[in-house]
């Protein structure tokens, strides 16, 4: 019976090793991260030049050796790979032009909800024939989950604010974990409940208890950025209610997902009374 049991294991193993894509190419971030996290090297046959950029990527040490490809279709068509990966925003024409073509394409759009980010890491990590790596990664994110769960107390509220004066929607993943520790979010207050541009002035007249900022929130390098240090918004939150985090932990959910948990607890337990 052991025996059968072992054969039927390692059967499996073989099947999916015999399905695992030997080039596959990232077009997109969030792929990138994702497909360094759960490939083998030797899988990766490209990743865009996003990955590069470390002002918005967690993994330039990691992609270092790998190719970067410029993005287009017809660059990607001819390097023979046998799984793409794509986003959903700006590449319409290549996902549509390199499935057109034969070539397998997994596209995947911005995380609405964590339950869709734990779909997501199974998808790609499964695409990948490492199942297990994605749900190590799962693990992490559910463990830091429940280590800060309702760690805030008194329910105070508090807006995310971006540069401009761009506030998501509150069905966000961010707002999401948010809720969870304990905060309640204000966009009641701005009426903004789908996301957009909240006014100044709406923020001084009735101001959340903390915002939750960039860490290049602080440099005024331009009137996005400017408005962080204006005055009146100074006086109505001031830099002690005002929660930083490094923003391109925020940009893609995956391998960064844990660590942008840790960075915000860190905030919390530093800031929040």
């Amino acid at each position: 019976m052991w025996l059968i049991c072992i054969a039927l294991v390692l059967g499996i193993g073989a099947a999916e090793a015999q399905h695992r894509p030997q080039r596959v190419v990232s077009l997109n971030l969030c792929t990138d991260e994702m497909l360094l996290a759960f490939a083998d090297r030797e899988q990766i046959a490209s990743l865009s030049y996003l990955i590069r950029d470390p002002s918005i990527s967690i993994m330039v040490e990691q992609s270092q050796g790998i190719p970067i490809n410029d993005g287009r279709a017809e660059t990607i068509l001819f390097s023979g790979p046998d799984l793409v990966l794509a986003g959903t925003f700006g590449q319409h024409y290549q996902s549509a032009l390199l499935k057109a073509q034969g070539l397998k394409v997994l596209t995947l759009g911005p995380w609405t909800s964590l339950k869709e980010g734990r779909e997501q890491i199974r998808t790609m990590a499964k695409a990948l024939g490492h199942a297990e790596r994605g749900e190590d990664l799962i693990k992490r994110i559910d463990t830091a989950l429940q280590r800060t769960e309702n760690i805030v107390p008194g329910k105070p509220s508090i807006l995310v604010y971006d540069r401009g004066g761009w506030v998501s929607a509150t069905d966000s993943p961010m707002n999401e974990l948010l809720v969870h520790m304990g905060f309640r979010l204000h966009h009641g207050s701005s009426g903004l409940p789908y996301g957009g541009v909240v006014r100044l002035e709406s923020i001084v007249t009735s101001p959340p208890d903390y915002l939750l900022v960039d860490e290049e929130a602080g440099n005024a390098v331009d009137n996005g950025t400017a408005l962080f240090s204006h005055p009146a918004l100074m006086s109505a939150v001031p830099l002690s209610r005002r929660l930083i985090v490094p923003g391109k932990l925020a940009i893609c959910g995956g391998p960064s997902t844990p660590d942008l948990i840790e960075a915000l607890a860190a905030e919390i337990q530093a800031k929040v009374r």
